[in-house]
C-alpha cells in the first residue's frame, strides 16, 4: 500500500511539471519583442533574421516547437540558448553546481538548526527566552531576503568589519568552492531567510504533541524526560514540519535568484536574469522547468517524512 501511495504521488508529480512545462512555454510566447532581432540588433535584414529563425526553430508552429523542446526535456536535452548559439545544458551545467551548493549548503544548516531551536523554544515556552528568540524570528521573518543580504553585506563586507568579500570574487571557469569565504554571506542570507519559518512551526507543534495524551502517559510510566521527547514528541512533531521544510527548501530555489544577484554570485539566478535581459527563450525555459522540478522533487519528499513519522498515515498507507 504504501508504494500504491508514492505511485500515486509520482503520478501526480508528472501531471504538475507537464502543466508547468505548459505554462512556461505559453509565457515565452507572450515575451514582447522579436528573439532573432534582440539577438542580431536593431539594424539586422529581414533576410538575416529570417534565416535565424530558421536556424533556431522559430519559424515553426507553436505546438511543434513545444513537442520538440518537451521532448528534448526527457532525454536531458534543453536546447540551443539563442543568444551564444550553445547548448544550453552546457552553459548551466557550471551554474547548477555552484545554485546546488549555494542551496545544499543554507538547507544543511537551516533544517536542523530550524528544528533545534522550535524544540528549544516549546520547552520553554512562555519564558524571556523563548520571548525573544520569537521576536527576532518574527523580525527576521517578515525582512525580504535582499534586505538581510545588504545587511550583512553592510556589517561583514563594508565599514563595521571589513572581513568578507561583498561579491563573489571567483573568475569564470573557476569552482566558486575554491574560495570558501565568498559563500558564508549568500549562505548566511540564505539560513536567516528559511530558518524563522521552521522554527515557528517546530515550536508550535511541538508545544502542541507535549500536550497531548500519549506524551502525558509516557511520563506517568516513568519513561525519562529526555526519551519523552526524542523518542516520542520530536518524531510526532516532524510530520507536519516536514511541510513547511519543504517549502521552505523549495523557496530557495527560486529565492536564490534574488541573492545570487546581489552577491554577483554566478548560479542559476544570474543566468537567469541574464538570460531575460538577452531574450534567450531557451534559458529562461530550462532554468524555470529545473526550479519546478526541485518544487515537486521537494514536496514529494516531505510528502514520503510525512507519512513515515505520522502512525496514522503510516497505518492508511
Amino acid at each position: 500500500m504504501f508504494g500504491k501511495v508514492i505511485g500515486k504521488r509520482l503520478l501526480f508529480s508528472a501531471f504538475i511539471l507537464i502543466a508547468v512545462s505548459l505554462l512556461v512555454f505559453g509565457a515565452t510566447l507572450l515575451l514582447p519583442g522579436d528573439a532573432a532581432r534582440a539577438i542580431l540588433g536593431q539594424q539586422a535584414t529581414p533576410e538575416r533574421i529570417a534565416a535565424l529563425n530558421e536556424q533556431l526553430g522559430l519559424d515553426q508552429p507553436a505546438w511543434q516547437r513545444y513537442f520538440t523542446w518537451l521532448g528534448g526535456l526527457f532525454v536531458g536535452d534543453f536546447g540551443t540558448s539563442s543568444a551564444t548559439g550553445g547548448s544550453v545544458g552546457a552553459l548551466l551545467g557550471d551554474r547548477i553546481g555552484a545554485s546546488f551548493i549555494l542551496m545544499g549548503l543554507a538547507a544543511v544548516i537551516s533544517v536542523p538548526l530550524g528544528i533545534g531551536l522550535g524544540v528549544y523554544q516549546a520547552l520553554h515556552r512562555g519564558k524571556r527566552r523563548d520571548q525573544g528568540m520569537t521576536g527576532v524570528s518574527l523580525v527576521l521573518a517578515a525582512m525580504p531576503e535582499f534586505v538581510i543580504g545588504i545587511g550583512l553585506i553592510a556589517i561583514f563586507a563594508t565599514s563595521v568589519f571589513q572581513i568578507l568579500p561583498a561579491v563573489t570574487l571567483a573568475p569564470p571557469g573557476e569552482p566558486v568552492w575554491n574560495r570558501p569565504e565568498q559563500l558564508i554571506l549568500p549562505t548566511l542570507t540564505l539560513i536567516l531567510v528559511v530558518t524563522p519559518y521552521i522554527v515557528r512551526m517546530m515550536r508550535a507543534t511541538m508545544i502542541e504533541v507535549l500536550d497531548s495524551g500519549f506524551v502525558e502517559m509516557a511520563r506517568l510510566k516513568g519513561v525519562p524526560e529526555k526519551r519523552v521527547i526524542m523518542r516520542h514528541a520530536v518524531p510526532h512533531a516532524l510530520g507536519p514540519v516536514a511541510q513547511v521544510v519543504a517549502i521552505q527548501l523549495a523557496w530557495l530555489a527560486g529565492g536564490v535568484v534574488v541573492v545570487e544577484f546581489l552577491f554577483r554570485y554566478p548560479g542559476l539566478g544570474q543566468a537567469l536574469i541574464d538570460a531575460v535581459t538577452y531574450r534567450d527563450v531557451q534559458v529562461v525555459q530550462a532554468i524555470s522547468m529545473l526550479v519546478a522540478a526541485v518544487y515537486v522533487v521537494v514536496n514529494l519528499a516531505a510528502d514520503v517524512v510525512g507519512i513515515l513519522t505520522n502512525p496514522k498515515l503510516r497505518s492508511a498507507a
